[in-house]
């Protein structure tokens, strides 16, 4: 699965301006806007419909992303249905303390759930704008993109015979494990990486909401954080080992580390129910670069992978799409070649941007139960400077909001 590999033996290949590989929020996007000016486009998937339409991924979104997304005509559900959160509030040393960062910066995030957008997205592509997809397609592989005649290659579902598809632009947008990342050429390709140490036991329950926003609990025994999802649903997440098996939290474990760790004087208890999912998170961030190849762009965790430490990863996959396809639109339709030139840099500033605050935010979280007394002490001064200084607060909810970064 690299740069060189061979075409196969198949029929008439198929041509297209773009092929889109992955149909996540990246590649969906893309693909939206490629349609909304009448580019030709084919998005390749390797799993079904259905699978992406229920795969379980987090839902806060910033205002600035909904905004893109409303200029290029894909917001109407979300913005009929999305919650608007305009506060979040820390617990720690025992009290409750909120932050309204709405107050602070006119802003405020919206709260809608992955699949729900990624379903929108599709049924947009697909359904209204009629955009080609191909879902279930196999052994997807990407040839000659160091050349001005790129290929796709993969295996129909159906049928099992090989597929090419001839384009002049591949844009890689299938994640961390894709194979468009794999096909960078090594010795060109720098991965930064950062490893926290830490997992996340990330947890679904069928219960209510606690509080009317999202909870960080900052504590000795590790962090805590609730994040609504529905009336019905809340997201929990608990710090736990790297590599912690799930089974190590039954149910009544899960409920008395989140009671400890969320406590807060003056609050109710929390609202509690059956757990529909578990898994552990492993801490860790990454940035390849280039993002650029050849014909090959990639967007997305196929470019980095930021924590959900900040929530930002699906804000940053956005931010890529919108560039993405912007620019491929005017290389297209104008020969417009400024966009695509300077795409991975517009990127990457917010990307890198994001990764600081992730890494700062850690330490908020985190220092608590590090087991340093140093570390726990400067983590503690951050949280009560944000709450006794307005640089620090206004900084902090720039951050917090994405507003910090302009493109």
């Amino acid at each position: 699965m690299t740069h060189a590999s061979p075409l196969p033996d198949s029929g008439a290949p198929q041509r297209f301006p773009v092929v889109v590989v992955g149909a996540g929020p990246a590649g969906l996007t893309v693909g939206n806007i490629l349609r909304a000016a009448s580019v030709e486009c084919l998005v390749l998937e390797t799993e079904t419909r259905e699978f992406i339409e229920q795969r379980p991924r987090a839902g806060v979104i910033e205002e600035w992303a909904v905004r893109g997304l409303e200029k290029r005509g894909l917001a109407r559900n979300l913005l009929d249905r999305a919650e608007l959160h305009t506060a979040c509030e820390f617990r720690f040393g025992g009290e409750r303390y909120r932050f309204p960062y709405g107050e602070l910066t006119g802003s405020h995030h919206f709260v809608y759930p992955q699949p729900l957008l990624v379903t929108d997205l599709v049924r947009e592509y697909a359904d209204v704008r009629g955009g080609q997809i191909r879902f279930g397609v196999r052994d997807v592989r990407v040839h000659d993109i160091d050349t001005d005649r790129p290929s796709v290659s993969y295996d129909c579902p159906g049928t099992g015979e090989r597929q090419v598809v001839h384009c002049a632009f591949v844009a890689g947008c299938d994640g961390a494990r894709g194979v468009t990342r794999a096909s960078l050429p090594p010795e060109r390709v720098t991965v930064a990486r950062h490893d926290y140490g830490i997992g996340w036991l990330a947890l679904l329950a069928e219960a209510p909401p606690s509080a009317d926003c999202v909870l960080f609990g900052c504590h000795a025994n590790g962090f805590a954080g609730q994040m609504p999802r529905s009336p019905e649903v809340t997201r929990y997440y608990l710090q736990c080992p790297p590599g912690d098996d799930p089974e190590n939290w039954p149910h009544e474990r899960v409920w008395a580390e989140l009671r400890q760790r969320l406590a807060a004087s003056g609050v109710p208890p929390l609202a509690e129910g059956r757990l529909i999912e578990k898994r552990v998170l492993d801490m860790h961030d990454y940035v390849v670069e280039p993002m650029v190849h050849g014909r090959l762009h990639l967007a997305g965790d196929a470019a980095h992978l930021v924590a959900p430490i900040a929530a930002k990863g699906m804000n940053l996959a956005l931010h890529d799409a919108f560039l993405l396809g912007d620019a491929l639109v005017a290389q297209l339709t104008e020969g417009d070649d400024s966009g695509l030139g300077g795409y991975a840099e517009a990127c990457l500033r917010r990307v890198w941007d994001y990764q600081e605050f992730s890494q700062w935010l850690s330490e908020v979280y985190h220092g608590a139960a590090s087991g340093d007394p140093f570390r726990a002490g400067t983590a503690l001064a951050r949280l009560r400077r944000l709450f006794t200084s307005p640089v620090a607060a206004a900084a902090f909810a720039e951050q917090y909001l994405g507003t910090a970064v302009r493109y």
